[in-house]
């Protein structure tokens, strides 16, 4: 008998015909002896490579997308097989992403290499230990939190820090909801102070936030001095480099602060560095990596996490504002099953089954992305990520809507088909660029108030009627003026399953005020964050983690890793 189902991601990636790196990066025109390697098929670039010239003349191509299911809706395997759908045309095109969590491969999502023919590989390693960053970043992240308790233990070199007012905290690459909050310094004098604290996943450090945005390593020394560490007991603000901490730490990041390289699974370039969460930070890769991308390749694709109003919304005003990008493109990856969920199909078992009435009513918050979309300047194509599940009529009443709005949209089949399933998306990206539709406008600028921008995103983006903030936050905000930090840009802290801050309001909402429960800022990254509603930085596992699907036999061999 036939075996007729599909292969998961790791038998795909698995049977990869890989390439040796050095073959990859001569096809951006480095030699393999200029690279730094890490085995046979990943390496570091390095920042010599980056060239403002060649930067002018290669065009970026954002990929983002509608708000999703809980299991997302494919943005990274889109941008990979988009990529390679580039190349099929004869397009020198780099996918540049971001590094995955091992929190998220160990949790509910799996993987973030892409999936199906549209992977970057080594698959095993990218989703895994990878190159190290991760690593280093949470090493210098907890190094300033060791200098700051040391501090406080002193008796000869005191800043006199109030521990009360400490608000970095240590972090961990895995989900762990009992380390959320915790009590540190128990056991007597000899082993340190003892006050509350807690732990953050990796990816939202501001570590990592700074990573990413950093311009080059001087830049990133003086942004690790920025970090706000808390205020004195006469409430003096005390930062990083008080402490002196800023050296050391980027001692541990001189090899992170290179961008990696490896290959898609049909041998084109793939550039991956950094991941900031996409919700509390800014959700896209590094400054440095897209500026690598596009100083070697015509065209770059890169994506932003979660859906526009987040991932995108920070790509275009905080990222595009320290590196000074103007995307060329706009994607907006939409599925049949997003769309049902956000038109009432919210069980997996409902938007997972052909529902064109739900489609119907969920295409609002297609079209709301749409209208944001131009609201900026941008000309967004749609790239319908084809599921199996997904109806004829289903498809033409995605398109139809789309057309009414003066929007293309193509069916992308990059996860059966890889490149080939994406030439016609290739070709239409190609057309929207030379055609020039799209000039980039911000829709807030960054010397206004901290609440003129909070309430032009809300309005604009949300489709909200005003912000509402609570006593704490009003405080907080206080802080912020008092400190010199209101003039930075926005990076609102919401959930990406809705346009509003409550996950249940689906859809299009209206009629609501979004309400900003407390402040955080992140000095040395660059930017304020109001959180709306319950937003967490260290996730928990589900009742059923994806790590106890998973399988190592005695030759090495990994299965259930997806």
């Amino acid at each position: 008998m036939i075996n007729t189902t599909f292969p998961s991601d790791i038998e795909i990636a698995q049977n990869a015909d890989i390439r040796p790196i050095a073959e990859i990066s001569e096809k951006l025109g480095i030699s393999g002896d200029d690279l730094e390697l890490y085995g046979k098929y990943k390496a570091k670039i390095p920042l010599s490579f980056i060239d403002k010239e060649k930067m002018k003349n290669s065009k970026l191509i954002l990929v983002t997308a509608i708000n999703p299911t809980p299991a997302g809706e494919g943005k990274t395997t889109v941008a990979v097989g988009l990529a390679d759908g580039m190349n099929k045309i004869g397009k020198k095109t780099t996918a540049v992403l971001r590094e995955p969590s091992l929190g998220p491969v160990f949790g509910i999502k799996g993987g973030a290499a892409g999936g199906g023919y549209a992977q970057v590989i080594p698959m095993e390693d990218i989703n895994l230990h990878f190159t190290g960053d991760f690593s280093a970043i949470e090493k210098a992240n907890n190094l300033l939190s060791a200098l700051i308790d040391n501090n406080i233990q002193s008796k000869t070199r005191n800043l006199n820090i109030d521990p009360r007012t400490v608000a970095w905290k240590r972090v961990m690459d895995m989900n762990d909801r009992s380390l959320r909050h915790i009590v540190i310094g128990l056991g007597g004098s000899a082993n340190g102070i003892s006050r509350e604290e807690g732990f953050n996943i990796t990816a939202a450090s501001e570590v990592m936030a700074i990573l990413c945005m950093s311009h080059d390593f001087e830049d990133l020394k003086e942004r690790l001095g920025n970090i706000f560490v808390g205020y004195t007991f006469d409430k003096k603000p005390v930062f990083a480099r008080d402490l002196n901490a800023e050296n050391a730490m980027a001692i541990l990041l001189k090899d992170a602060i290179k961008p990696n390289l490896v290959q898609t699974l049909e041998g084109n370039p793939a550039i991956l560095h950094g991941g900031p969460f996409g919700n509390i930070a800014q959700g896209t890769n590094s400054i440095i990596g897209t500026k690598m991308g596009m100083s070697l390749s015509d065209y770059v694709v890169t994506e932003a996490g979660f859906g526009a109003d987040l991932g995108a919304e920070k790509f275009l005003h905080i990222k595009c504002h320290y590196g000074g990008f103007k995307p060329d493109a706009y994607v907006i990856v939409a599925t049949v099953r997003a769309l049902r969920y956000q038109g009432g199909a919210v069980q997996k078992e409902e938007y997972g089954k052909p529902n064109l009435e739900a489609v119907k009513s969920g295409i609002e918050n297609l079209k709301k992305h749409i209208e944001n979309a131009f609201k900026m300047g941008l000309h967004p194509l749609v790239a319908i990520n084809h599921f199996q599940t997904d109806s004829d009529e289903e498809i033409e009443f995605v398109k139809q809507a789309c057309s009414e709005m003066n929007v293309k949209a193509v069916i992308a089949k990059e996860f059966t088909l890889g490149g080939d399933g994406m030439k016609e998306l290739a070709h239409a990206v190609v057309k929207n660029i030379d055609s020039k539709s799209s000039s980039f406008r911000r829709i807030y600028e960054v010397d206004r108030p901290v609440e003129e921008k909070i309430e032009t995103i809300s309005k604009e983006i949300y489709g909200a009627d005003g912000v509402t903030y609570s006593i704490k936050a009003k405080n907080q905000l206080k802080s912020i003026y008092e400190l010199g930090l209101d003039r930075l840009p926005i990076c609102m802290a919401k959930t990406q399953k809705s346009l509003s801050d409550d996950e249940r309001k689906i859809g299009r909402p209206t009629g609501f005020k979004v309400n900003v429960r407390e402040f955080e800022f992140a000095a040395g990254a660059g930017f304020i964050i109001p959180i709306l509603g319950d937003i967490m930085r260290m996730p928990g596992l589900p009742a059923t983690p994806a790590a106890e699907g998973m399988h190592i036999d005695k030759e090495g061999v990994i299965t259930g890793l997806n």
